[in-house]
């Protein structure tokens, strides 16, 4: 567990040095997370409203994703037939009904001010939710403040309006769920995000293990079901008369991207970027890294992964996993995605952004080392257009993360730990 320095009292702030003390004490409890949560997100709304009327506001897919939605409600279902000006519908139903209602509340995408303090919106929602997770794991609190202040992300969602955005709120409530062991609407709100945009299954293989250790392999199927039953109702339109065209389009798992707006592999040469070999390779270390994480961390002390399952089986008490353990679990599932995706765009850094103070404070690190690679992180997707210095700092940041990941000691596995 954490040890935090308890915080002197009120009555000895005699100097500077003793300010300080308690200033550092006070920010480091768990037990003030609630104030400096709040304090965070009073900041949020005031640099939020800034941004939105100093900054100017980019046109990339915004206005694609009404052009989209604009097709399915003239009475579209093919997806094969569903363009905007990016290219073609290669979102999942979710994402057509959620934007097809802001297609309506923005008088068709036209009102970009309303628009952005939607996301406004969205943004401080997502926040909230992402500090409720933190509290959970008994982190400091001042690393809150991390989570506020990268200049990528907050474009990201005031300034350039993207469907990721929603997609990981939706993430985020899933996992505030899993930590409160609401299994259930945990696993409907996964499967929300995941109908909005296909990036949240990077989370799924966690998932998968923390459910089997609850529930055993019977027992996970009807929570399984949720997921997949939810997929299958949203997709009715567009299933009943051009199902193959849905499943290509929505679940392309073999999309390609453009090497021209890779962030994580400039330095590689573009042939090789784009050659099956590369995204086959990719994979192969991506499964390994999982089975690895797997087999060696993912399972709790003195037993086996299969034998967490079969004890899950014999379980029936669905608080048994530490909110701790649910949290590391899934945001490492994601971080090892994150490595060996075939190419990260700009706007997918809000798949792992709110994750990386978490992982950086489970390692064994100073504090100086931690903050280093968090602004590393930062200065890399600041960057634009990306440089091969910016994208293999990217990636031995990532390593890093994911190597002392490997070596450090999970989260408590049962829950009161």
């Amino acid at each position: 567990r954490l040890e935090l320095p308890s915080s002197p009292s009120l009555s000895s702030l005699s100097s500077p040095r003793s300010i300080i003390e308690f200033a550092v004490g006070w920010i480091s409890d768990t037990r003030n997370y609630v104030p400096v949560a709040i304090a965070l997100l009073l900041f949020e709304v005031v640099l939020n409203i800034i941004i939105i009327h100093r900054v100017n506001y980019t046109e990339i897919d915004w206005k694609a994703y009404m052009e989209e939605v604009k097709g399915v409600i003239d009475g579209e279902r093919d997806y094969l037939n569903i363009y905007g000006g990016t290219g073609p519908l290669v979102y999942p139903a979710g994402f057509v009904y959620i934007f097809s209602a802001l297609y309506y509340i923005t008088s068709e995408g036209t009102n970009i001010l309303l628009s952005q303090y939607i996301f406004m919106g969205i943004y401080l929602i997502f926040t909230s939710v992402v500090f409720a997770i933190y509290s959970k794991t008994k982190t400091p609190p001042y690393i809150l403040v991390l989570l506020c202040i990268s200049k990528r992300i907050h474009s990201i969602f005031v300034l350039r309006l993207f469907n990721d955005c929603v997609a990981m709120l939706f993430l985020y409530i899933a996992i505030y769920f899993f930590c409160r062991h609401r299994w259930s609407i945990g696993c409907l709100s996964f499967t929300m995000a995941v109908s909005i945009k296909m990036n949240v299954l990077l989370y799924a293989p966690g998932l998968l293990v923390i459910l089997l250790q609850t529930f055993g392999v019977v027992r996970t199927i009807p929570k399984l079901s949720i997921c997949a039953l939810f997929q299958i109702i949203v997709a009715i339109p567009f299933l009943k008369e051009h199902w193959k065209s849905y499943i290509i389009r929505s679940f392309d798992l073999g999309r390609q991207f453009f090497f021209v707006w890779t962030v994580n592999w400039r330095f590689v040469p573009e042939d090789i970027f784009l050659s099956k070999q590369f995204a086959i390779s990719l994979l192969f270390v991506h499964l390994i890294l999982l089975l690895l994480f797997a087999f060696k961390k993912w399972k709790g002390q003195n037993q086996t992964l299969v034998q967490s399952f079969k004890n899950g089986g014999k379980n029936y008490n669905s608080r048994l996993l530490n909110p701790h353990y649910i949290v590391w679990v899934m945001f490492t599932s994601n971080m090892i995605g994150i490595l060996c995706a075939r190419s990260l765009h700009y706007q997918f850094y809000v798949w792992y952004f709110h994750t990386i103070p978490l992982l950086l404070w489970h390692v064994s690190w100073p504090f100086f080392l931690r903050v280093v690679v968090w602004l590393c992180i930062e200065i890399a997707w600041n960057t634009f257009p990306s440089t091969n210095l910016s994208s293999a700092l990217l990636l031995i940041c990532h390593v890093c993360v994911v190597v002392s990941l490997f070596i450090s000691a999970p989260p408590p596995f049962l829950n009161n730990a």
